[in-house]
């Protein structure tokens, strides 16, 4: 390490011990550096001029004076049903520090073998979802969606027998903090009111310093309000680019509204508004369509757990604004996407007729929008190419066109605005697929390849075009699951 420019905490540990357990690390064998985030680490306050210096960090054979890892214990619904058995079943919470901008950080090293919340675990994570992770927090970092970061990964040689035999590999995950709902659900269900006090105050204190000086049932109230807030606007992000998140457990929602742990996520090709990213997801409880609603259950989940500190009224109506804070990101969101700055009543109709014609004659989600984007300078072909019945695209484009007549920017000015939100590359899961096998070969080359294009998807990149291609036939509708 060099340039080193942060400062060690680790506040976590503040909390009452039944909140985590102390384990050491499992090292991998053979471990090697395969991918590190230099322009993150500087962020962070630290340079890695030798990569290879951090490699025993990620293989869990080396700590750094300071470092002190912990098993965090939280509980959740999972699938609707509430599991008091849940924790870090294969990751360890091993430092914060604070970076020269103030911004605090936890470093989280994920694949770190068995702690006493694993169940029937192994604790390790294999090299195929430690790729997807990476890949896809920085893919939502690059869309200005709020979400953990992936600092660096290593591989190894240690088998790992998931479906079947896969080798291992770990990544530290960094964010602001990795508390939960279910950490909250842990301290509600199995420690009682004082603990969830002291949980609060924690959280406040670190994450939402402003609402400190506020009398208690105010600092209480604004504070929840705030959590289902920044959680619908975070789901409102996910739906504006199409992304499937696959496992919306409440133990998977961040207090902050990050984006958290990625397992069997998508982002849509043909658009689907029934897509489930999971197949074991049998019930389809977390299809694309539904993660507004499940985002509100969750937030229930964690009202509930609220209760035995906050009176029922302030926790009331701290849940309505949920739905408020929903409408508004989603509606502006969609309307930034069409490029309607002029506010009309008949919008959310169009909107929502959209999503329809793009369901029923299966749209690809990501080019649609980006085309639009372009519609001025390069036509109608780009739109109209994307539908099998060309006339049900000439028909959408004509009230599209009578639409913008009520618009005053100038087509330039407006489609360069729509292109600063409408992505012409996100990950799709053909993508990820393709890194994955070439990584299992020993080149990580595409995988880095395709991480410096995610980094601006919102720019042309005309170098980079086929990864803006629609997905081959065999890419789309990938099976993915949790085992991931």
């Amino acid at each position: 390490m060099s340039g080193n420019d942060f400062r060690i905490e680790h506040r976590y540990l503040e909390l009452p011990d039944s909140f985590y357990t102390r384990v050491q690390p499992s090292p991998l064998k053979d471990p090697k550096m395969v991918c590190f985030n230099h322009k993150l680490a500087e962020q962070m306050g630290f340079r890695a001029d030798a990569e290879s210096d951090w490699t025993g960090v990620g293989a869990g054979s080396e700590l750094l004076e300071g470092m002190d890892p912990v098993a965090m214990k939280y509980t959740g619904h999972q699938f609707g049903v509430y599991n008091p058995e849940l924790g870090d079943g294969r990751g360890l919470l091993l430092w914060e520090t604070i970076g020269p901008d103030g911004r605090r950080w936890d470093w989280h090293l994920k694949g770190a073998g068995m702690t006493p919340y694993s169940r029937f675990g192994d604790g390790r994570a294999v090299l195929r979802s430690t790729i997807r992770e990476y890949l896809c927090s920085e893919a939502m970092y690059g869309l200005g969606i709020p979400t953990t970061r992936a600092l660096f990964m290593v591989s190894a040689r240690d088998p790992v027998r998931r479906e079947s035999i896969e080798t291992a590999a770990a990544l530290v995950r960094v964010a602001e903090t990795h508390i939960r709902f279910g950490h909250f659900e842990f301290a509600a269900h199995h420690e009682g009111p004082e603990t969830v006090k002291t949980l609060l105050e924690h959280v406040i204190s670190l994450h939402f310093p402003h609402l400190i000086n506020l009398p208690d049932d105010e600092r209480y109230s604004r504070w929840f309000e705030e959590v289902v807030e920044r959680t619908a606007r975070t789901i409102a992000d996910w739906q504006a680019v199409g992304f499937c998140h696959g496992v919306m457990n409440s133990d998977n929602m961040s207090i902050i509204g990050d984006t958290f742990d990625y397992g069997p996520y998508a982002f849509l090709d043909d658009f689907d508004a029934g897509y489930i990213s999971n197949h074991t997801d049998q019930g389809g409880r977390y299809a694309y369509n539904r993660q507004p609603q499940v985002g509100f259950e969750n937030c229930r989940y964690l009202a509930t757990a609220l209760l035995p500190v906050m009176e029922e009224d302030d926790v009331r109506r701290g849940l309505r604004r949920y739905e408020v804070a929903y409408n508004e990101r989603f509606l502006q969101n969609m309307q930034d996407k069409l490029g309607l700055a002029i506010e009309d009543e008949a919008d959310l109709s169009l909107i929502m007729d959209t999503f329809s014609m793009m369901h029923e004659h299966h749209v690809d989600y990501t080019a649609f929008f980006r085309a639009l984007s372009n519609l001025h300078s390069h036509g109608h072909g780009p739109v109209r190419d994307l539908f099998v019945d060309r006339s049900v695209a000439d028909q959408w484009l004509e009230r599209y066109e009578e639409r913008l007549l009520y618009e005053t920017r100038a087509h330039d000015e407006r489609e360069f605005a729509m292109r600063s939100v409408n992505p012409k590359y996100v990950l799709r899961n053909y993508l990820a697929q393709q890194v994955i096998q070439e990584a299992q070969n020993g080149d990580y080359e595409p995988m880095k390849a395709l991480l410096k294009v995610l980094e601006r998807p919102y720019d042309e990149q005309p170098e980079n075009d086929a990864y803006a291609a629609l997905p081959p036939d065999w890419g789309k509708h990938l099976n993915i699951s949790c085992s991931s």
